[in-house]
């Protein structure tokens, strides 16, 4: 007998089937309706048992169906109406909150909602639209209060900048502002043909934790991610140049040769956070 997922697959593909392009770029969605997949980034998360879960982007519930039967309660925030009524009306016999709310204004805030509600931090599960991934992981690693662990589908582009390590040509800004306050690494990688319509590009699911010692320590050296930011905007020159509009000479000379002379993608986390505390003005050096 077919459970809830398995139902919920079957009313998305029906729907589907003849419902209109959507209007606005951002609503356009690559949807996963493979319960076996499905039910695999699910499991990516750990135990979801009675767990606050916020999914991002739930479109026609595929994935919101595999946490509800995994346990989890979910608050789902959708930009799109057609899909947020479809989703909450075919769920509604889960613990399933659907909001229709924009995530990248949202998002961090619900984070921390439901982080009061729970007494310790949500997780986060979503195929996360492509064109606000990026920037929506950002905010959600930065925030106030952060998940506790964020397992998201995204383009393979942008997994692997999530995860380059020093030296690597996709290591940049993304990189950095992500690894300074969590851990990031690719789980999985989903090819086109998973999804409805399929894209153009393959895509990954990545898993980040972040880390409330590494966020503290970013949090301590207020000048780190505007000399990140102008080192990429540069990436090409070494940080001895790269750097010098944004400090002085003196600062900069501190953070000798062996870092000076390298660039940006070159440097490791931790050095970024030596790099910062070198060119410290001496009132605010750690």
């Amino acid at each position: 007998m077919d459970g809830r997922l398995e139902r919920q697959i079957a009313s998305a593909r029906a729907r589907l089937k003849g419902r209109a392009a959507p209007r606005h770029p951002r609503l356009s969605q690559h949807f996963l309706l493979d319960a076996a997949l499905l039910r695999r980034i699910v499991a990516l998360a750990g135990d979801v048992a009675g767990r606050e879960v916020l999914e991002v982007g739930p479109g026609p519930g595929g994935l919101t169906a595999a946490l509800l039967d995994a346990g989890a309660r979910v608050t789902a925030l959708e930009l799109d109406p057609e899909w947020a009524a479809f989703t909450r009306a075919e769920l509604a016999d889960g613990p399933l909150e659907v909001r229709e709310a924009d995530a990248l204004a949202t998002a961090p805030t619900v984070v921390a909602e439901l982080a009061a509600r729970a007494g310790r931090p949500p997780l986060v599960v979503a195929n996360l639209p492509y064109s606000i991934a990026s920037p929506l992981l950002v905010d959600l690693v930065r925030g106030a209060t952060a998940p506790e662990r964020i397992v998201a589908m995204v383009q393979k582009e942008v997994a692997d900048r999530l995860c380059a390590e020093p030296g690597g040509k996709t290591r940049g800004l993304l990189t950095l502002l992500v690894a300074l306050r969590a851990r990031a690494r690719r789980r999985l990688v989903v090819a086109p043909g998973s999804f409805t319509p399929p894209p153009r590009v393959a895509s990954a699911v990545v898993e980040i934790v972040p880390d409330p010692a590494r966020a503290a320590a970013a949090a301590a050296r207020p000048r780190l991610e505007e000399l990140i930011r102008a080192a990429f905007q540069a990436r090409r020159k070494m940080l001895r140049r790269a750097l010098a509009d944004v400090v002085p000479a003196d600062l900069l000379a501190r953070a000798g040769e062996r870092l000076l002379t390298r660039r940006p993608e070159e440097l490791a986390d931790e050095e970024w956070f030596a790099l910062a505390d070198a060119v410290a003005a001496p009132a605010n050096r750690q």
